[in-house]
């Protein structure tokens, strides 16, 4: 998802999303790519990066901190997942919560996105 189809984030908005998909079997997307796009402008950058698509979770709890860039953490049975340096976020219409964080420049160093079916691979 681009930067430009997302809007700032909406903590109310975003709390909201999260608390209704509490208990719910989704497919979780988390990743971070600082490396890889700091590396296209500085060739010395050492790419980092990581990737997780399709995990099944059903968290407890969802909640949303910060003041900008914010944090998300997900309550599962056995652990938490995080995400933080959260901008952007957007609900498409396959009900898939999309939220993301950007630089100065548009580009995506974090990715949390929930799904009630499978991503595309």
């Amino acid at each position: 998802m681009s930067p430009a189809a997302m809007q700032p984030i909406d903590p109310a908005a975003v709390q909201a999303e999260l608390s209704r998909r509490t208990g719910r079997p989704l497919y979780l997307h988390l990743e971070t790519g600082t490396g890889a796009y700091a590396a296209l402008s500085d060739t010395k950058a050492p790419t980092i990066t990581a990737w997780v698509r399709n995990v099944r979770v059903a968290y407890t709890r969802g909640t949303l901190t910060g003041s900008g860039p914010y944090r998300v953490g997900l309550k599962l049975d056995h652990g938490w997942v995080f995400a933080e340096g959260l901008t952007d976020w957007h609900r498409d219409d396959q009900d898939r919560l999309l939220l993301a964080g950007h630089d100065e420049r548009g580009l995506l160093l974090v990715a949390l996105e929930l799904s009630p079916v499978p991503f595309s691979l």
